[in-house]
């Protein structure tokens, strides 16, 4: 059995705030190695985030409706996700081109977190906008088009993949269970299983990022902090943070040994805006294993 690296004490990791943005609902950051930045959505402000490590720069662009991922192209470019659908998006013309709708706008869903795996396949999910009903699902998007994949979600949510490939991870944000599936080398699924229960008082799993060691890091929205499990679903490690609602991590720089995490300050209340000033911000702090680098769709 492989030995899995020792991680510091939570209590020798303090997150550092690295941008000041308030986000109402950060979400979907992907380190992109060529530009060393990161890229990340503010959900409810309708808005793509660019920010520069080596130089500080921090670009936005307004996007169409509630872009929620943002899945890298070869070569340059994004896939992102909207209420509307999949759109290819253009930043230096500033333009998003629909690419497939996915569901009626009866169903009163929007698309959520989303990936490109090793083999470049997108996974998504949808959720249901009111957070009242399980009409969201799971989907898988390729050269063969869109396939629904698993469905009765009412809020999937982090959709992450083990190095070998052969496990993929998806969370039922509600039930507060992340599922481990069986994942064929076509795509195919099968084998669903509870991988790990948030228990009660920790908050919700909301995104989820695989290391180098097959261990899942999962941010906890209302948990006030992000957990790494191990591929047998044993906690190992806790990062508290400063603000509650903690949405997904990436792993940046040169070597991926830095966990970059999104947050959110929707739903809260004045009074909890004072006790949380930096709710909505961008942070960073330190791995000692790095993170798996995000896969890329075909251009």
């Amino acid at each position: 059995m492989t030995k899995l690296t020792r991680q510091p004490a939570s209590a020798d990791i303090v997150p550092e705030r690295v941008l000041s943005l308030g986000c109402e609902l950060g979400e979907g950051p992907v380190w992109r190695a060529a530009e060393a930045a990161l890229w990340f959505v503010d959900i409810k402000q309708d808005r793509v985030h660019r920010w520069c490590a080596a130089t500080g720069e921090h670009r936005t662009w307004d996007a169409p409706g509630a872009p929620s991922f943002l899945a890298p192209i070869v070569g340059g470019g994004w896939i992102v996700g909207l209420k509307s659908g999949l759109h290819r998006f253009d930043a230096v013309g500033r333009t998003f081109e629909l690419v497939a709708a996915v569901e009626s706008p009866a169903l009163g869903n929007r698309l959520n977190d989303g990936f490109v795996d090793a083999a470049g396949r997108l996974w998504f999910g949808s959720m249901h906008d009111a957070e009242t009903e399980a009409s969201g699902a799971l989907y898988r998007f390729d050269a063969r088009g869109l396939a629904r994949m698993d469905e009765r979600y009412c809020i999937t949510n982090g959709p992450a993949a083990s190095p070998d490939g052969r496990t993929l991870y998806h969370t039922d944000t509600g039930k507060k269970v992340i599922y481990a599936f069986d994942l064929a080398a076509d795509g195919s699924l099968g084998g669903r299983r509870e991988f790990v229960r948030i228990e009660d008082g920790a908050g919700f799993p909301d995104g989820s990022a695989v290391d180098a060691e097959g261990c899942v890091w999962v941010a906890l929205f209302g948990g006030w902090a992000a957990r790494r499990y191990s591929p047998a679903g044993e906690l190992l490690q806790t990062v508290r943070f400063p603000v509650a609602q903690v949405t997904k991590i990436a792993f940046g720089g040169a070597d991926r040994m830095t966990a970059y995490a999104t947050t959110a300050r929707t739903g809260l209340s004045a009074s909890g805006l004072v006790d949380q000033p930096l709710a909505g911000d961008l942070f960073r702090f330190p791995l000692t294993t790095p993170g798996l680098p995000p896969g890329e769709m075909p251009a």
